[in-house]
């Protein structure tokens, strides 16, 4: 799976299940300032990253993560692992 195709995942995934504005998502947003990403959507996130990307998500993992570039990053770690 590419970078961009990551990208396009997560960011369809941002807008139709947490119905964030598409110009509030770019490499450099932070999901919790930003993008307005709270406890509870990281809870839907785990499920969707899963059912998407076929790995679950480490929780303290994630928790270091911030902007939206490193979360791709990120899935594009783990999903190069599986």
């Amino acid at each position: 799976m590419t970078r961009k195709e990551i990208v396009d995942i997560a960011t369809n995934f941002l807008i139709e299940e947490l119905e964030i504005e598409k110009d509030k998502i770019s490499e450099n947003a932070s999901l919790r300032n930003d993008m307005g990403i709270d406890s509870l959507d990281f809870v839907d996130i785990v499920v969707i990253v899963e059912r998407n990307f076929g790995f679950k998500i480490n929780p303290e993992e994630m928790a270091k993560i911030d902007a939206f570039g490193e979360f791709c990053n990120y899935i594009e770690s783990k999903a190069g692992d599986k």
